[in-house]
């Protein structure tokens, strides 16, 4: 498999350290508050990459964190008047309620950053003693002079990074681009002893403790949203390969941004929308569609009408499954049905091309189709087996409506006005059937009449 690398801005071979066996690390959420849609992206295309990889026969250890101490929590904390372990914890339930409508398989291991706190400190002794590591009262600092790498992530000259906006001017710092390690306690805040002092990690310190812990130096993949790539992973990298004179990690994976009115989905802006609330209007495969319709580094805008186009492009393919779904001949696999699934293939295995992997989804379907109206049951089934096989590959479950949210119930309303038109059809009521036929029309559902029976889609 062929995937981009952050680091070299290159596309290359994801060869694992250990064959058959891939060692990932996942920057998972800050769990400050709920989980908005953007959130989706993140956890989305590893899991992805995660599936694919499996499906193909190599094993995933897949680790991704829980950052549940760090500025923003305890901000909201204190705004809720509460600590910020109840703040974590409510919004970690929320994470992980998400995760599982979304069919986000669970990691190996999900660390939390609190219960980390000993590794954190080791690391930071560590780069103390090889000098990149300096004591301003209970703080404590990474020298980032002292690693002449720094940068070659996000693709940045230190010099013009000095004396950039994104560079936080403090006085107790040597120089601006020096970022903090360890924190001095401050009242009402969590802390913890340390040779320091009281205090608490710098957020870049968390996932570099623990990666090490889980998967060691030089672990294969690692994986956060294009937004991370400077500063946090920037400076993950030079904390880690300061500390220990060996390479972090060999492969770095950014997704793009999710957009909204044109400006990226953040708290911040205050454009966010509700995960939650996404999952119950649309469903979890909808959802996953939406996001696959497009490859993973490129920008996407989140819009109606992009939903309701990875509805449709959704039904298409659960339209078949039914349709397909009584046969019981046994699969006759076709030249075109083979090449449908090498297509897939290899447009899993070129940088997770998601987009030419749902085509080669609905040259299967047309296909199946086809073979049915001839006729050709056997051809059908096999195609019907290929969708299934693949699009389950991808997270889909079409065999399954959409549970809980307003998809099931729209599906289940317009299958039974079908149900209720075919009776009129068969009693030779065509003007009410008719009527069915152009009322949904009106609302923007097409229905298709063939010898087994009415398809319907949403345009």
């Amino acid at each position: 498999m062929r995937l981009h690398n952050t680091l070299t801005r290159q596309v290359e071979e994801l060869v694992p350290r250990r064959p058959g066996t891939l060692s990932a690390y996942v920057c998972g959420p800050t769990v400050q508050g709920a989980p908005h849609f953007g959130h989706a992206l993140a956890a989305l295309v590893p899991d992805v990459l995660r599936r694919w990889l499996e499906h193909q026969g190599t094993e995933v250890f897949l680790v991704r964190n829980v950052t549940d101490v760090d500025d923003k929590i305890i901000a909201q904390a204190q705004q809720e008047g509460v600590f910020a372990a109840e703040v974590a914890e409510r919004c970690g339930r929320l994470f992980d309620d998400v995760f599982r409508r979304l069919r986000i398989a669970p990691p190996r291991v999900e660390p939390r950053a609190t219960a980390h706190i000993d590794p954190m400190i080791e690391l930071v002794e560590q780069l103390e003693r090889v000098g990149s590591a300096y004591r301003t009262g209970g703080d404590v600092w990474f020298r980032v002079r002292s690693f002449p790498e720094y940068g070659r992530l996000s693709g940045r000259d230190l010099d013009e990074l000095r004396s950039g906006a994104r560079v936080d001017a403090d006085d107790r710092k040597e120089d601006p681009l020096d970022f903090a390690l360890w924190k001095a306690a401050k009242p009402g805040e969590p802390s913890w002893r340390s040779p320091w002092g009281r205090g608490r990690p710098g957020w870049h310190l968390e996932c570099s403790a623990m990666s090490a812990t889980y998967l060691g130096t030089g672990f294969d993949l690692h994986a956060g949203g294009a937004d991370l790539i400077f500063p946090h992973h920037e400076n993950e990298i030079a904390q880690s390969e300061a500390a220990t004179g060996e390479r972090f990690a060999r492969h770095w994976l950014h997704n793009g941004h999710l957009t909204m009115g044109g400006e990226k989905m953040s708290k911040s802006v205050g454009n966010v929308v509700s995960l939650t609330e996404a999952l119950d209007l649309h469903g979890p495969d909808v959802i996953r569609f939406f996001f696959l319709s497009a490859h993973y580094r490129s920008p996407m805008e989140l819009s109606d009408e992009r939903l309701d186009e990875a509805r449709a492009g959704l039904e298409r393919l659960r339209a078949f499954h039914r349709a397909t779904a009584p046969l019981d001949a046994a699969p006759t696999p076709t030249s075109e049905v083979l090449a449908q699934r090498e297509a897939f293939a290899a447009a899993m295995d070129d940088d997770l091309a998601t987009p030419r992997a749902h085509a080669a989804l609905f040259e299967l379907v047309r296909a199946g189709h086809a073979a049915r109206e001839a006729g050709e049951d056997g051809v059908a089934v096999a195609a019907r087996d290929a969708v299934t096989e693949l699009a389950g590959a991808l997270g889909y479950d079409l065999a399954a409506e959409e549970s809980g949210g307003s998809g099931a119930l729209v599906g289940g309303l317009i299958e039974l006005l079908l149900s209720l038109r075919a009776e009129a059809r068969a009693a030779r009521d065509f003007a009410t059937a008719d009527r069915v036929r152009d009322r949904l029309a009106a609302l923007g559902v097409t229905v298709e009449d063939h010898p087994d029976g009415a398809r319907w889609h949403l345009r």
